[in-house]
């Protein structure tokens, strides 16, 4: 089933301030939260659904991909992995939004009843550099990453101040009567568990750093300084908590002949005055390798020849860009003694006037024809 618009899902305008944005979350969330709606999975949908549009309109950086690309801005890897937020994810990240709705700010977990708040480990981020020809058909990279991970042999036991919940509930007499309060536990930074046994190599908490080779898919047409995100490869957390996530961003490398405007490319051809005076074909560079292409008899310089089809696939699925050739006429800047003559008797040859017909389109609108 296709995905709904976030800002049909969050009941707020492409124009929404951040504040309306998230004003619109936090109702939204209150009304489908599980502790509302114990075994709702509906709710629990709807719930998933308002928070994944949330961490999206939330961040200028994603907001912006988002209203350029839509959905496709997050797929092969971006976003939330192809699979959703899940609810240790949800109240990790925006557990604050909430306020005193439930509890001061602390949750009684997915479907109620008092459950463990669990840590989840730091993010990691690396760089992946892809030549044109990777951008324009899609890769698949695999990437050795560095990354903490729970020691073998390191055991835990529950933190004896928060019981296992990681959070510790303080209950404070005012004026307005008895305030309840709840705030990560200082013992085992939030856990619920604190390390019972763990091996000379691992640190403090029980981590050690390993290699690992990451497995991206990159979809075709992604952009120079788009990041994806690559669910659950980033550190680990100690105890039963939950891995970070590895955040991929794109870096673009340049191509040798061909430059990109978005979704089109651009490649300059270089004829002879002889070449253009009789006509040529010439091979050029594509994204899918080398074509052959007719320059017709009299072509002009500046002449721009449209490969449809021959550009960048679009992200967000509308079909290709195209492959603008655009033909400069070289002049040679010496000539011998019997090319200098011939030229200087051409300088009286009615061929060799100018003569633009109506049809010759100015270089304005040649500008306007490369982005219609």
């Amino acid at each position: 089933m296709a995905k709904r618009d976030y800002y049909e899902v969050l009941g707020v305008s492409k124009g929404a301030s951040a504040s309306e944005i998230k004003k619109a979350y936090r109702k939204k969330a209150i009304e489908f939260h599980p502790d509302k709606n114990p075994d709702d999975k509906e709710a629990e949908a709807k719930f998933k659904e308002a928070a994944e549009a949330y961490e999206v309109l939330s961040d200028p950086d994603k907001k912006a991909r988002y209203d350029q690309f839509g959905h496709q801005a997050f797929e092969g890897g971006g976003g939330f992995g192809g699979g959703g937020m899940n609810m240790d994810d949800i109240f990790s990240q925006f557990g604050d939004i909430f306020g005193g709705a439930f509890g001061g700010g602390g949750f009684s977990g997915f479907g109620g009843g008092g459950g463990q708040r669990r840590v989840k480990g730091s993010n990691l981020r690396i760089r992946v550099k892809l030549t044109l020809e990777e951008i324009a058909n899609g890769v698949e990279k695999k990437i050795k990453v560095k990354r903490k991970v729970q020691a073998p042999g390191t055991t835990y036991k529950t933190c004896s101040t928060c019981q296992g919940t990681g959070q510790v509930t303080r209950i404070t007499n005012t004026i307005l009567g008895r305030m309840q309060t709840s705030a990560p536990c200082n013992t085992c930074g939030g856990a619920g568990q604190t390390i019972n046994n763990r091996p000379s190599d691992a640190d403090a908490q029980g981590l050690k750093v390993a290699e690992e080779t990451v497995s991206i898919k990159i979809p075709a047409g992604v952009v120079d300084g788009m990041q994806l995100k690559v669910s659950g490869k980033g550190n680990e957390a100690p105890g039963n908590g939950i891995s970070g996530d590895l955040l991929v961003a794109i870096e673009e490398a340049d191509h040798p002949s061909l430059q990109r405007e978005g979704d089109n490319l651009h490649y300059d051809l270089y004829v002879s005055i002889p070449e253009a005076v009789l006509g040529t074909s010439k091979e050029i560079d594509t994204v899918t390798g080398k074509v052959r292409i007719k320059v017709e008899a009299g072509v002009q310089s500046g002449k721009i020849l449209r490969l449809r089809g021959k550009g960048i696939p679009s992200l967000n699925g509308y079909g290709k860009g195209d492959l603008l050739v655009h033909v400069n006429v070289w002049t040679p800047k010496t000539l011998n003694k019997q090319q200098k003559e011939f030229f200087e008797e051409m300088l009286e040859d009615d061929h060799f006037s100018p003569k633009p017909a109506s049809s010759d389109k100015s270089f304005f609108e040649k500008v306007k024809d490369m982005f219609s």
